[in-house]
């Protein structure tokens, strides 16, 4: 008990005299791919940031699933100062997914699973007026995944073979777009 206490304390000082922006992916909305954020300030020249992009989609071309949820939380260094100009993250997220792998395109098969990446980051900000800004970035890593493949032509049962969980992994860009960030405090 007393070592929560002790974290809460911390988390509010820090908050308390830090700045916080709440941070929308224009980018990704024009897919109807809703990804946000906050991001906040914990030293003269580094920050945490955390977002949440989720694919609500059944299908892009009425047969693939696209669905999935990330969450990222990440490291921030600034190189000229916290919310103006370059910066470069590092960051390991989990995932999950029913989704058709790029390597699957042009298949029946689909994944169905869950995973984690652990990447780097590297972005922009632009400073608009006091209270919003412009954080242009991308990203990407490796990807370990495990999942159960399925068909989606109707197909019973799995294509994978594996006996429990298949797993793969890869390096991939799997994140990028233009954060339209708001000043809370």
């Amino acid at each position: 008990m007393k070592k929560i206490l002790i974290i809460l304390v911390l988390f509010f000082s820090i908050q308390s005299q830090s700045q916080t922006y709440l941070k929308f992916n224009g980018a990704t909305a024009l897919v109807a791919i809703p990804n946000i954020g906050i991001e906040t300030s914990i030293g003269e020249k580094t920050t945490f940031s955390v977002d949440v992009m989720a694919s609500f989609w059944e299908s892009f071309n009425g047969h693939s699933p696209m669905k999935f949820v990330t969450l990222t939380p990440e490291i921030r260094y600034h190189f000229k100062e916290r919310y103006n100009g370059f910066y470069v993250g590092g960051h390991i997220g989990g995932d999950i997914y029913e989704i058709q792998k790029w390597n699957y395109w042009d298949s029946n098969m689909y994944e169905h699973g869950f995973g984690y990446r652990l990447g780097v980051t590297v972005g922009y900000n632009i400073k608009l007026n006091d209270k919003f800004l412009l954080d242009i970035f991308a990203g990407g890593g490796w990807h370990q995944g495990f999942y159960h493949g399925y068909y989606n032509d109707g197909t019973p049962g799995r294509y994978d073979k594996a006996e429990n969980w298949n797993k793969s992994g890869e390096w991939l860009p799997y994140r990028g777009g233009v954060m339209i960030s708001y000043k809370l405090n």
